[in-house]
């Protein structure tokens, strides 16, 4: 056995630390006396360190496995910097060239590398495969061994391989990490791994520094982004978002708000990605927006904050991404925004897969939107998924746990769940036992003849969501148990048959509601609830005198959607009113002086707190149809031939002229209304908007119809807001 306290010395020599944090020592010593090791260590617990030490203290190389090129470059140069000698560690993969790949396999053979790491793709290499044969290897590290179970929020089929790679190579003691498994997933690496006699050492997956947060994803998204972000004073932190398209705007967006953002995802090309990593290390930006190619084993302490921009396909890969916030123990504040139509675009997505993997995904999306809509601490929530107790009912550090939440009695509600899971024999999931419950008609209930249960319609007082909660907090509270190996079949607990003999009060808070995350920011007609409502009416005052001084329709001025924007976001400069809604730079000069003037003076006599952040640049519209329709119309090309040139229908040519109207750019169509409609009749159909108090089209066509069609209508109104108001 390794004597513990020359490990010590290893550990302050190597490292510089005094100390082991929580199992490492124990971890390391097991893998030095030559048994296979199991290591289950949330992100920031110092994985890393449970290989790296004992591969400088043993003879030979050891051989870590890892998925990403971009982790591999990391881990190397992090080693290097602990060393005197470059040759300490290298990684083998495609990014090599011949030469390279030859003078790494020297130092191999020279005894002078103690790590190389490889991904699972090179390893399987027949050339790499017959070269390491012959290298004298210390143990392999599975590093990211979650790669390895489909039920894993990362499967790499790659590496369901490594065991027989490992066999053909030459066997030595393997080490497994990975900082996210549920029971299901270790099972299934151990059981991949061969691993039939290891020992497991598991930390507990309770950050207490870290602050979950999941707000409903609505059309201010972007904004309440930005406006986060700017109140972080220039601290590190990481976006995450699904799409690439939206890494590159979001990106873009921060920018143009003075913030140092990069993009990061697997559409840039190798140089790029990597300048922007180092960036982001170096701490020259201080926002990486990026896919999830991004942070794995990323060695930055001090990310103070995690933004889902979209809820991750599972709960292991959310919580492996917020894990990079708050690795040095400081704060770490991770923000989700969540629309339950985003899981079910991934389901649509999964459409096509293999059955089985169309199942697993599914059941992770499920578990992914209760941690979501669930108001119980999210903390509890989500060591519970992971299979760890959390007995404090409020962590005190979580959006749910420091609101307050009405607590409903739901004992009878948890007898009829506990009694219908029962009478179906425990072989169904939790939508089809609520379905049963609620006395549904569907033709899985009329095939298993369920409608014919005790049970049936014992709930018809209650709707799916209550259920729902009662059945995933029953879960939480120990009373059901979800069988993952069979996709989340619900099955009655030893506690939950106790509650079912001897009931008592069971208390639940019921789930957040998001079904209301794609209102509009402007309510239709009226300021909105989030307007200031005296500004408000002193703007409109405002708009009306200037109307009557240039004998205007008031909406021609500013329309109400526009009044509205100002009164919340108090705009207070002709630059910032530009990006309010309907107002381009061409009503901004003409009107906007007054406007801003009133703007300010309230806000300096009410001493308004008015963040920056609350005005949000928009990224410049540089869209090619509207250059080219203003650059057409300058030309005087006839509009119905501009729309086919375009490829549009010709009410979706009226719908791009409109919307470059209102933002306050002037353009002349008299030449092709000239050409359709006789002079008196565009005067008619003028002299109504002109005297009307709405610029409604619906009204105008109720009043002016059929007289004059549609088009003819919409068509002047677009020439009596461009020479009146632009």
């Amino acid at each position: 056995m390794f004597p513990r306290h020359l490990l010590t010395e290893a550990l302050k020599e190597h490292f510089g630390f005094d100390t082991f944090k929580g199992n490492q020592e124990a971890i390391i010593l097991n893998l030095l006396d030559g048994h296979d090791t199991f290591v289950l260590m949330p992100t920031g617990g110092g994985k890393s360190l449970c290989y790296q030490l004992p591969a400088l203290l043993c003879d030979g190389t050891a051989i870590v496995v890892s998925p990403l090129i971009a982790l591999m470059k990391n881990q190397v140069d992090a080693m290097r910097n602990f060393s005197a000698d470059d040759n300490i560690a290298h990684f083998l993969n495609s990014s090599l060239t011949r030469a390279a790949i030859d003078s790494v396999k020297s130092d191999i053979v020279s005894g002078k590398t103690k790590l190389l790491y490889v991904a699972p793709e090179s390893l399987t290499k027949e050339e790499n495969i017959d070269f390491l044969r012959h290298v004298k290897i210390s143990f392999y590290a599975i590093d990211e061994a979650h790669c390895i179970s489909e039920w894993g929020h990362d499967f790499r089929p790659e590496y369901r391989r490594i065991r027989p790679i490992i066999n053909e190579i030459g066997v030595r003691p393997v080490i497994a990490l990975t900082a996210t498994a549920t029971p299901k997933v270790q099972h299934d690496i151990q059981k991949n791994l061969g691993m039939t006699d290891v020992a497991v050492f598991k930390s507990s997956f309770n950050r207490h520094n870290l602050y979950y947060e999941v707000r409903p994803k609505t059309k201010t998204t972007d904004r309440d982004i930005i406006k986060f972000v700017k109140q972080q004073n220039g601290k590190s932190g990481i976006i995450y978002c699904l799409s690439r398209k939206k890494v590159e705007e979001l990106a873009e967006l921060l920018c143009i708000n003075n913030v140092k953002a990069l993009p990061y995802h697997a559409g840039l090309d190798g140089s790029t990605r990597s300048g922007n990593q180092d960036a982001f290390l170096l701490e020259t930006v201080d926002v990486i927006v990026a896919t999830i190619a991004f942070g794995m084993g990323i060695d930055k302490p001090d990310v103070r904050f995690v933004i889902h921009y979209d809820m991750p396909k599972s709960l292991e890969g959310y919580y492996q991404e917020t894990g990079r916030a708050g690795r040095d123990g400081g704060e770490g504040y991770c923000l989700a925004f969540y629309s339950y139509k985003d899981l079910q675009k991934m389901e649509k997505f999964m459409q096509g897969k293999p059955l089985t993997e169309q199942e697993i995904g599914k059941q992770l999306l499920v578990e992914t939107a209760a941690y979501a809509e669930s108001a119980v601490c999210r903390r509890k929530a989500l060591l519970h998924y992971f299979g760890e107790d959390y007995d404090d009912e409020n962590c005190g550090n979580c959006d749910n746990c420091r609101s307050t939440h009405n607590r409903v009695e739901a004992k009878d509600d948890l007898i009829d769940v506990l009694e219908t899971v029962v009478a179906l024999k425990e072989r169904f999931k939790a939508d089809h036992v609520i379905d049963v419950m609620l006395g549904k008609n569907t033709n899985e209930i009329k095939a298993y003849h369920h409608d014919e249960l005790e049970t049936y319609g014992c709930s018809k007082n209650r709707d799916y969501r209550f259920l729902n909660t009662v059945v995933r907090q029953a879960s939480l509270n120990g009373y059901l148990a979800r069988d993952i190996e069979n996709y989340g079949l619900v099955r009655v607990t030893p506690a939950g048959r106790d509650f079912m003999e001897n009931p008592r009060s069971f208390k639940i808070v019921e789930d957040s509601d998001f079904e209301d995350d794609d209102e509009p920011v402007f309510a239709k007609g009226g300021a909105s609830c989030s307007a200031d409502p005296e500004l408000y009416a002193i703007l409109d005052s405002l708009r009306k005198e200037i109307a009557a001084k240039h004998k205007l329709p008031t909406y021609v001025i500013f329309q109400e959607p526009s009044l509205e924007a100002m009164a919340t976001s108090y705009p207070i400069t002709i630059e910032e009113l530009q990006n309010i809604p309907g107002v381009g730079a061409g009503k901004a000069k003409r009107y906007g002086e007054e406007f801003v003037k009133v703007i300010k003076t309230y806000v300096d006599e009410r001493e308004i707190e008015r963040p920056e952040d609350l005005r949000v640049r928009s990224v410049a519209n540089r869209s090619k149809s509207k250059i080219s329709i203003i650059q057409a119309i300058d030309r005087k090309i006839d509009l119905t031939e501009l729309a086919r040139s375009l490829n549009m229908s010709f009410d979706q040519l009226l719908e791009e002229i409109e919307a470059i109207v209102n933002s306050g750019t002037k353009i002349n169509i008299r030449y092709y209304l000239d050409n359709i409609i006789d002079s008196e009749d565009q005067e008619e159909i003028f002299d109504y908007f002109m005297e009307s108090e709405s610029d409604s089209l619906s009204e105008a066509y109720k009043e002016l119809c059929p007289d004059f069609s549609e088009s003819e209508i919409r068509l002047v109104r677009i020439r009596f807001l461009s020479e009146m108001g632009n």
